[in-house]
């Protein structure tokens, strides 16, 4: 995941673009680039599929990672609405998707670039039981931060998505309680990435994140202190391992 540093960036100052990729159906799918790996093509994007919206069944060469920020589409039997999270292994053939009043979307590309073939049966390679659907709003639970230690401060909430046992990178939701404060300064062995789904928060180095907010953060980069003065929640996901290295020397 060899992305350049970027934060912090608001995608809602940037306008829309239509979706052209070949394999895709550029009527009614529309983009924004949050981040992008030029080498390989691995990116994250904030979509839009307009009412109406439909694609056949098929599947990509990239593992595919998916959040629903407001709307509803339909994925062959099952309703995907606020808040729900799937993970896409490459080559699994997703069931035809239905858009009946328009949604907006996470769509992350962890491999390469964007890639879709029609198909209704799965890449004999696939590795199936790697799917996973799941509403994080309704049918994941909080937990405290300490899931992490050294942990962050009281106040820092996470729910998991998915944890991948080689890797041990995971995708989450997380949010910070309101007046929420840590006055140390941390970095990380792992790349991060995060989006705003609402509130806002404040870091040492980088200043105010709003609803909207982005970031992608690549390993060993300082930030904090931070805070958040209403409250916070937001997705995000590492890449390998996350361990909280702590320190208060903003010049290192």
């Amino acid at each position: 995941m060899a992305r350049p540093h970027i934060e912090p960036f608001v995608e809602l100052n940037e306008s829309y673009k239509n979706f052209t990729l070949p394999g895709f159906t550029p009527s009614g799918s529309h983009f924004k680039v949050l981040s992008l790996d030029t080498d390989v093509g691995a990116c994250t994007l904030k979509m839009r599929f307009d009412g109406g919206y439909t694609r056949k069944p098929g599947m990509s060469y990239s593992d595919v990672e998916i959040f629903v920020l407001n709307g509803m589409m339909k994925v062959g039997d099952q309703f995907c609405g606020e808040g729900h999270y799937l993970f896409v292994p490459a080559g699994y053939a997703m069931g035809a998707l239905e858009v009946p009043q328009g949604c907006e979307l996470l769509v992350m590309y962890n491999d390469s670039e964007p890639s879709f073939l029609e198909s209704d049966t799965h890449h004999p390679l696939c590795l199936k039981e790697g799917y996973v659907t799941v509403n994080g709003y309704e049918d994941a639970p909080w937990a405290p931060g300490n899931l992490v230690n050294p942990s962050v401060a009281a106040g820092c909430m996470i729910k998991v998505l998915r944890y991948d046992v080689l890797t041990e990178a995971i995708s989450f939701l997380y949010c910070m309680t309101p007046q929420f404060m840590q006055d140390n300064i941390s970095y990380h062995d792992c790349a991060e990435e995060s989006y705003h789904i609402w509130g806002e928060s404040w870091m040492l180095q980088f200043g105010d994140l709003p609803t909207g907010g982005y970031f992608w953060r690549p390993p060993y980069i300082n930030h904090g202190s931070f805070r958040s003065k209403l409250g916070t929640i937001a997705f995000g996901r590492t890449d390998s391992k996350l361990h909280n290295y702590f320190h208060f020397n903003p010049w290192s």
